[in-house]
C-alpha cells in the first residue's frame, strides 16, 4: 500500500483529533517567558537595572562590570522557570535561526558542582563560523566568529517538550568584525534612520530625540496533513510541489477566504498562539486566506528589530506545534501551482519618542507638513532605490510568486490612493519657484479633511502593488513568506535614512539662501514629487499594459533573482550602505555571493528531486497502467473483437506513451544541463545558467507532461498525494 493511501486512511483517525485545553486570558500569560524590563526590576540591583534600562531605551553600552550582575539576575529568573541551559540565539545567513546550548552547570576546581552564568557568557560567545555562509569573507580554516548580546531584544525561554532553554538574542560577526547575520546590519540601518529622521523632525518639533521604525508583518502560510506531506518527497525536501495537476475546485469560488476555520487547523492555531503569547509575540489576527489550506497570522506593530525576532520565532513555533497536531506548515512562497502563493506583508512606519506616527496625516498645517515631508521622502526613496528593494526580496521561491495570482509584480511601484494622489498633484501644480505671501496658503492644506475618516483607518488597498500606502503606514507586499524580514527592512530603512539626509541638505541650502523654513520645505517636497512621480501607479499591476507603461517610465522590471541581486553590488548601493554605516564593500560583495549560491543550490535541489520523482514515482505507475491497457487491448483482440472495440484504449495508450517518452528524454536532458552548469566557476554566471538552461529550459515542460499523466493514469496506481487531497482533505 502506498504512502498516499496510508496517509488518506489515517487522516481521519483519532490521533488527528487533538484538543487544546482552554487557556486563560491572553493578558494573563503574555510575556511570561520573556525577561522584560519589568521583570528585570525584581531580579536586578538598582544599578544593574538602570544600566540595562538605559541600554534598551537609549542604546547605551552596558558597563561590563555590571554584566555579571545582570547575568545572575537573568539566570535566577530563568531557573525559577525550570531552565537548565542557555544559548545565544542568532540569525545567520542560512535564512533560519541558530543556537548552541550550554548548561548553567559547571564544576569548580575543588570539585564543587554549581550553576552559574557570568557576564562574559551573557555578552559574548564564540561559535564555529566556518559552517555558516560567509560569501568568501572567511576561509574554512578561519572558523572563529562571535555572537554578541543585543540588549534591545529581551531574553526569552523556549519550551520544547519538557525542556526549557534561555535564549539570548545576539548578533553574529566574524573574527575580523564583518557581519555574518541579518540582525547586525538591521540594527545599523535603524540607527542610521533614527539619526536622519530626528534631524528632519527638528524642523517641526525640537523635543524629538528618537525615531523608531515600526513593523507589523502579516505571515501567510499553508497547512496540510503531515502524512500527505511526508508522501511527497518534493514537499519534504524543497518545500513546494514540483508536480501536481490542478484540482477541479481550487480557489475560484472564493469560499475559503475569511471562511470558517477548519476545526483541526483551529486547534493548531490556538496551540501555537498560546506559545507565542508566552514569548511576548503580540498576535492579533488569524484567518483563512484566499487559497484552500492557506491561512494568515498578524501581530500588533512593534519596533522593527523586535518584530523581526518575533517573526523568526513564530515560524519556528508554528513548525514545531504543527507536528504535535500531525500537520505540516508550508512557508514556501509558492508550494502549489495555479493558486495563490504566500507573502509576508511588511507594514512599515516611523514613530517619534513624543508619540507621533510620522506617516499619519495630521489636523493642523504644522503636522500636515511633517506628514508630507516623511510621506514624500518615502516615495522618493523607493523611486531612487527600487532596484535595491527588489534585490532585498529576491529568492528562488519568490521568483515563482512575484506577478502570479495575488502576488505583486516584480516592478517596484508605489500606490497612495486617489485622495493622496490629488494632494500631491495639487502641491505640484500650486507651488511656484518663488513664493509670495499668498502662496503660503498651500501650507494650510488640510490633508486630514481631504481624506474621508473611513479611509484613514481602512485605506483602499491595491493588492497588485508591491509598496502601498494604507492609511498610516506603507505595506511592502512583495516580501516572501519564508524570508527573514530583516533583509527587506535593512534596505528600506537604509534608503529612507539616505533620502532624509539629502532632504535636510536640500532644505538647509534654501534656508541659507534666505527662504523661510516652511517655504523651503515645500519647495523641496515639490521637487521630490516631480522627480519621483513615475514610481506612482494606481492601476492593475498584473496587466500587460502596466508592463508597457513601466518600460516607458524606465522603471526596472527584473523578473529573476540572479539579475535582481546585481543591484546589491552597484557603486550606488556601495555608497549608500557604506555612508550610512550599514555594510562595508566586502560585506555587500559577500552577501551578493551568498544569495547567488543559495539560489543555485535551491534550483539544483529542485532539479535533482524532479528527476528522482519522474523516474521513481511518476513513470513506474504510468508504465504499470500502460501494461494494464495492453493486457486489455490484447484480451479484446484475442476475443475476436473489432478494432473499434478498443479504439479508445489505443488512443489513451498512444497519448500515455508519448508523455512517458517526453518525460524520460527531458529528465535526461535536465541532468546533462545541470552537469554543464556545475562546471561554471563564476557564481553569477552559474546562477544565470541554472535559471535559464536548467529551470526555464526544463521545469515547466517536464511538469506539463507529468500533470497530463496524472489525469490519465488509474488513480489506484498513482502514488503521490494529489492537489485535491492535500488542499481539501482535513
Amino acid at each position: 500500500m502506498s504512502l498516499r493511501v496510508t496517509a488518506i486512511q489515517e487522516l481521519t483517525s483519532e490521533k488527528n483529533n487533538i484538543d487544546v485545553a482552554g487557556s486563560p486570558k491572553i493578558s494573563a500569560i503574555f510575556g511570561e517567558n520573556v525577561f522584560t524590563i519589568q521583570k528585570a526590576r525584581h531580579f536586578l540591583s538598582e544599578e544593574a537595572y538602570k544600566s540595562l534600562a538605559s541600554s534598551i531605551k537609549g542604546g547605551k553600552k552596558i558597563d561590563r562590570t555590571l554584566a555579571s550582575h545582570i547575568a545572575n539576575g537573568i539566570r535566577s529568573w530563568a531557573e525559577s522557570k525550570g531552565v537548565t541551559h542557555f544559548t545565544h540565539w542568532f540569525q545567520p545567513l542560512t535564512g533560519s535561526t541558530a543556537e548552541k546550548h550550554d548548561s548553567f552547570f559547571t564544576i569548580k576546581g575543588d570539585g564543587t558542582s554549581i550553576e552559574e552564568f557570568d557576564g562574559a557568557a551573557l555578552i559574548q560567545q564564540e561559535p564555529d563560523a566556518s559552517s555558516f555562509p560567509s560569501g568568501g569573507l572567511r576561509a574554512t580554516f578561519e572558523a572563529r566568529g562571535y555572537t554578541a548580546w543585543d540588549p534591545s531584544s529581551p531574553p526569552f525561554i523556549i519550551e520544547i517538550g519538557q525542556g526549557k532553554t534561555l535564549c539570548i538574542p545576539t548578533i553574529f560577526v566574524s573574527y575580523t568584525g564583518e557581519s555574518l547575520d541579518y540582525k547586525a546590519p538591521l540594527l545599523k540601518a535603524l540607527e542610521a534612520l533614527n539619526k536622519s529622521a530626528v534631524e528632519v523632525c527638528h524642523y517641526f518639533d525640537k523635543n524629538v530625540t528618537k525615531v523608531a521604525a515600526t513593523l507589523g508583518w502579516e505571515q501567510e502560510y499553508f497547512v496540510i496533513d503531515e502524512g500527505l506531506a511526508n508522501a511527497r518527497p518534493d514537499l519534504i525536501q524543497c518545500g513546494r510541489t514540483l508536480f501536481g495537476a490542478a484540482p477541479a475546485k481550487g480557489q475560484q469560488l472564493d469560499d475559503h477566504y475569511f471562511g470558517s476555520i477548519p476545526e483541526r487547523v483551529y486547534s493548531f492555531m490556538r496551540d501555537y498562539e498560546g506559545e507565542c503569547y508566552k514569548l511576548g509575540i503580540p498576535l492579533r489576527t488569524r484567518h483563512n486566506e484566499v487559497a484552500p489550506a492557506q491561512f494568515e497570522a498578524a501581530p500588533i506593530f512593534e519596533e522593527v528589530s523586535v518584530a523581526v525576532d518575533h517573526n523568526c520565532l513564530l515560524m519556528d513555533v508554528m513548525d514545531r506545534v504543527a507536528r504535535r497536531h500531525n500537520l505540516k506548515v508550508l512557508l514556501h512562497e509558492k508550494p502549489f501551482a495555479g493558486i495563490n502563493g504566500s507573502g509576508k506583508h511588511n507594514n512599515w512606519s516611523m514613530a517619534t519618542d513624543t508619540g507621533v506616527n510620522l506617516l499619519s496625516p495630521g489636523k493642523t498645517p504644522k503636522t500636515n507638513l511633517m506628514f508630507l515631508t516623511f510621506f514624500v521622502n518615502t516615495i522618493k526613496a523607493v523611486h531612487d532605490y527600487a532596484d535595491l528593494l527588489r534585490a532585498s526580496i529576491a529568492s528562488a521561491g519568490n521568483d515563482y510568486r512575484l506577478g502570479a495570482n495575488e502576488a505583486p509584480p516584480a516592478i517596484i511601484s508605489v500606490f497612495v490612493g486617489q485622495y493622496l494622489s490629488s494632494v500631491l498633484n495639487e502641491i505640484e501644480s500650486r507651488v511656484s519657484d518663488k513664493f509670495d505671501e499668498q502662496d503660503e496658503a498651500i501650507l494650510k492644506l488640510d490633508i486630514h479633511r481631504s481624506i474621508p475618516e473611513l479611509l484613514l483607518d481602512n485605506t483602499d488597498r491595491n493588492r497588485t502593488s508591491p509598496f502601498a500606502f494604507t492609511g498610516n503606514k506603507f505595506e511592502f507586499r512583495a516580501v516572501g513568506s519564508s524570508a527573514n524580514c530583516a533583509n527587506a527592512m535593512t534596505s528600506l530603512n537604509s534608503i529612507m535614512a539616505e533620502t532624509l539626509k539629502q532632504f535636510k541638505l536640500d532644505v538647509d541650502g534654501l534656508i541659507e539662501k534666505g527662504e523661510k523654513k516652511e517655504i523651503a520645505i515645500m519647495h523641496i517636497i515639490q521637487k521630490y514629487i516631480v522627480e519621483s512621480k513615475s514610481v506612482l501607479f494606481e492601476g492593475d499591476g498584473y496587466s500587460d499594459d502596466w508592463e508597457k507603461e513601466a518600460e516607458k517610465r524606465k522603471l526596472p522590471n527584473v523578473r529573476t533573482t540572479p539579475q535582481a541581486l546585481d543591484a546589491m553590488v552597484t557603486n550606488k548601493a556601495k555608497k549608500l550602505f557604506e555612508s550610512n554605516g550599514v555594510y562595508t564593500h566586502p560585506e555587500l560583495e559577500a552577501r551578493h555571493e551568498i544569495e547567488l549560491e543559495k539560489y543555485i543550490k535551491k534550483v539544483q535541489i529542485e532539479a535533482r528531486i524532479m528527476g528522482d520523482l519522474a523516474l521513481n514515482h511518476i513513470l513506474p505507475p504510468a508504465i504499470k497502467y500502460q501494461n494494464e491497457l495492453l493486457l486489455n487491448i490484447n484480451g479484446l483482440k484475442a476475443a475476436g473483437l473489432k478494432e473499434s472495440a478498443y479504439k479508445s484504449q489505443l488512443s489513451i495508450l498512444t497519448i500515455l506513451s508519448d508523455h512517458i517518452q517526453v518525460i524520460y528524454e527531458k529528465v535526461n536532458a535536465l541532468v546533462e544541463a545541470r552537469k554543464v552548469a556545475n562546471t561554471i566557476e563564476d557564481t553569477r554566471t552559474k546562477a544565470i545558467a541554472y535559471n535559464t538552461t536548467v529551470k526555464d529550459a526544463y521545469f515547466d515542460e517536464i511538469r506539463y507532461h507529468v500533470d497530463k499523466l496524472e489525469h490519465l493514469v488509474d488513480d489506484e496506481f498513482w502514488t503521490l498525494p494529489k492537489y485535491r487531497e492535500m488542499l481539501l482533505l482535513r
